[in-house]
């Protein structure tokens, strides 16, 4: 197990979920507003681009603003690694195949060897070192593993062990079999994600495989799923893929039926609408919003409180039982206010 700021990670420790900026870092207010946001979604750990020096200059102005642990993300120029361990950075992620070689590796190395600050190796597949794609063909699950042993030994031959691992490439079963390789021969924690995604549709549906395959084969400690949109669903995302493995229980769980002919509602909207409007609770707590009598109470057992529609009206109730008869105008404010009450919120 190994420590980011104040985050446990690997171990017994839960899996955290992470998220990334898509801000300037050096734009101050930008980015602690992103982080403060991230921070209200659920994110416990946050990573910063570092590609310059007025980026990494800033890095101890934006932490101070802040509660949860900062990651400095370092390509190319280790320099930029050693300012940001001085700025006061809870961790550094690094790229192996372009820092540029093992004597810059072993300056960052021996700039946080006392410092409590962390290491990612973040292995990824379109930057691998040139002499092992051409050993293996191409960026291979193998190729990556190599890549990981490699610097993992160069590492621990410099005496620090504070460090957790990233094999990520963009195609999905490359992801999983590089992991699952690795998982045999590295015991460090894993941060898991499959890099560059896409956007929302399939960049959800690629993580939620190959994150929730690995999860579930016990591998892995901290997340990031990597989607081309605002970092906030990233983090939702994460948060989904951790409650549907029944791993992390956070926030509301929507458990909603499709429609069918039966439906006499606007199910999809309603069901959008209490979405939105209790995205922000913190209790874990399960909320259906069902179509029909035939998907009501009896399908929906299991949730704490939900609506099930009727013609233009329907049932509210609670752990299966009918609580009342609501009319569809009034289903959205009524189930708000009731799981509001219920997990103590205004």
């Amino acid at each position: 197990m190994i420590r980011v700021g104040d985050v446990k990670i690997g171990g017994d420790a839960p899996v955290s979920v992470q998220s990334m900026t898509n801000t300037k870092t050096e734009d101050r207010e930008a980015t602690i507003t992103q982080i403060n946001a991230l921070e209200d979604a659920g994110c416990e750990i946050v990573r910063v681009a570092v590609p310059n020096k007025e980026s990494a200059m800033m890095l101890g102005k934006i932490k101070s603003q802040i509660n949860i642990p900062l990651i400095a993300d370092i390509q190319f120029d280790y320099r930029l690694a050693v300012m940001a361990v001085k700025e006061g950075a809870d961790g550094i992620r690094i790229n192996p195949g372009n820092i540029g070689g093992k004597e810059k590796a072993a300056k960052i190395a021996k700039e946080v060897q006392n410092s409590g600050v962390s290491i990612r190796i973040g292995v990824n597949s379109g930057s691998l070192e040139k002499d092992i794609l051409e050993k293996h063909g191409g960026p291979t699950p193998r190729a990556l593993v190599e890549s990981a042993l490699k610097w993992v030994r160069f590492f621990e031959d410099a005496n620090f062990y504070n460090m957790k691992l990233a094999l990520k490439a963009p195609d999905v079963l490359t992801t999983i079999e590089a992991y699952r390789l690795a998982a045999k021969k590295i015991k460090y924690p894993f941060h898991l994600g499959v890099t560059e995604a896409g956007t929302i549709f399939p960049g959800l549906i690629k993580s939620s495989l190959g994150i929730g395959i690995l999860l579930n084969e016990g591998i892995g400690d901290t997340i990031r799923v990597s989607l081309t949109a605002d970092p906030v669903f990233e983090v939702r995302a994460g948060y989904e893929i951790l409650k549907g493995l029944k791993l992390r229980s956070r926030g509301v769980d929507i458990i909603s039926c499709p429609g069918c002919g039966r439906c006499e509602i606007d199910l999809i909207g309603i069901a959008n609408e209490v979405e939105k409007r209790l995205a922000k609770i913190k209790k874990s707590i399960k909320v259906a919003v069902m179509g029909c009598i035939v998907n009501g109470p009896g399908e929906a057992k299991e949730a704490d409180i939900g609506i099930a529609g009727g013609k233009k009206k329907g049932l509210l109730f609670k752990k299966g039982m009918v609580i009342r008869n609501l009319n569809e105008e009034e289903m959205v404010e009524v189930l708000v206010r009731e799981v509001k009450g219920m997990v103590g919120e205004d």
